[in-house]
């Protein structure tokens, strides 16, 4: 019955989709209104499957984790950038260099 359920749930959306672009000459707005409401049914049904709430669990779970995360102050972020764009800055300087000096061997050795 789960697969049913998916099945139709997907049929659901693709039906939504090609009805979202088939119905172009409607208000853009009421497209939309009706995408997200087919889709939150859609979602709905997914919802009763046992595949869909082990993704719902998945989600909260995440949600969850994403709450205990040490995030980096603002002056740790701006030093962490700058560090990366000195770096990048560097780099590029040698691999130019690097570019010049091959070329100008190449030139050597074919007379160019």
């Amino acid at each position: 019955m789960d697969t049913v359920k998916l099945v139709m749930s997907v049929t659901i959306i693709v039906a939504a989709l090609l009805g979202f672009y088939y119905f172009d000459a409607y208000s853009q707005l009421l497209r939309v209104l009706g995408l997200i409401a087919v889709v939150g049914l859609a979602v709905l049904i997914a919802y009763q499957t046992v595949a869909g709430k082990r993704v719902w669990k998945f989600a909260t779970d995440a949600k969850i984790e994403v709450r205990k995360v040490v995030w980096p102050s603002r002056q740790e972020t701006v030093q962490t950038t700058l560090i990366v764009f000195v770096v990048v800055l560097i780099m590029g300087i040698i691999l130019w260099l690097f570019d010049m000096m091959l070329g100008a061997i190449l030139r050597a050795l074919t007379g160019g």
